[in-house]
């Protein structure tokens, strides 16, 4: 390319990525607006002649919730540390729902989205992170009804019927962070193992519903420590259990049983996005030709 080419501002070089965690990040940034056209289209098909639309987005953890009180908490009978179970619940479920809708639907990025790939050139991991982002709004719509819902309780008991954290509060951004960072290295991982291996496809729902119930969602993990304290360790080696934990006691005001377990979480979250983006970067070299 002689002088004058590389003047020009509007040109853009396309080379073969050859590194392990080849990624560019001020790519990623100058294709920002490519990403908040995929989050519009994301709602948009997402939402697409249902009835209800956007109120999905509330019907369903609400749906959950009342479930959940019902089996667990009526019928099961299921302690939730005195906490109104409604409460405890639509806590849980909704750090559980912006975790699994972010793995869940960054799994199948190669496959779902083969044509566009195919096509024209944009950085691959801007179809992940629009998940992430689509999927942060709707937890910004489900934690709202969470917070008035603590409210109606409060009013209709003419008392707080929960006693927040507010210095944990603080670390709720980080939470969230966390969960969908976790959520993104997950996915893109199993993304990366899709193209080669289909069958995965087939086991994400089956393997997140059974992550669900290894997590303290429809429990609590006071219940795993009464009954079997020798597998606390175990048990809280789920990346999940520590940021809900942490969640519930933020707004709730149950208890928080280690920070070193958020520190380990933490710890294994960066792991997974490191080898997650690593898969997904060598895997989009030559996904075309097995998709």
């Amino acid at each position: 390319m002689d002088k004058q080419a590389k003047g020009t501002a509007w040109e853009t070089i396309i080379r073969p990525r050859r590194g392990w965690f080849d990624i560019d990040l001020k790519d990623l940034f100058r294709y920002r607006d490519l990403i908040l056209l995929m989050v519009k289209r994301n709602f948009t098909v997402l939402y697409k002649q249902t009835i209800l639309g956007p109120a999905w987005v509330v019907v369903q953890p609400l749906l959950t919730t009342f479930v959940f009180t019902i089996v667990f908490g009526a019928i099961a009978g299921l302690p939730t540390d005195g906490i109104p179970k409604p409460l405890f619940y639509l806590g849980g479920s909704v750090c559980w729902n912006y975790f699994s809708n972010c793995l869940v639907n960054t799994s199948n990025t190669f496959v779902r989205n083969s044509d566009l790939f195919g096509k024209v050139y944009f950085p691959r991991l801007c179809v992940p992170i629009s998940v992430v982002v689509t999927e942060l709004i709707n937890f910004a719509v489900q934690f709202l009804l969470f917070l008035i819902l603590i409210g109606a309780y409060s009013l209709h008991r003419g008392h707080w019927v929960v006693h927040p954290n507010w210095q944990l509060m603080a670390l709720v951004p980080l939470l969230l962070i966390q969960l969908g960072v976790l959520g993104l290295g997950c996915g893109i991982i199993v993304s990366a193992m899709t193209t080669r291996y289909r069958d995965l496809a087939m086991l994400v729902s089956f393997g997140v519903h059974l992550w669900m119930y290894y997590s303290p969602i429809t429990y609590s993990t006071s219940l795993v420590m009464e009954r079997y304290p020798h597998m606390m360790g175990v048990y809280m080696i789920n990346p999940i259990t520590p940021i809900i934990e942490l969640f519930r006691a933020a707004f709730l005001g149950t208890k928080v049983y280690s920070y070193g377990y958020n520190l380990q979480s933490v710890c294994f979250t960066v792991i997974v996005l490191v080898l997650g983006v690593v898969l997904f970067s060598r895997v989009e070299k030559t996904f075309m030709d097995t998709v």
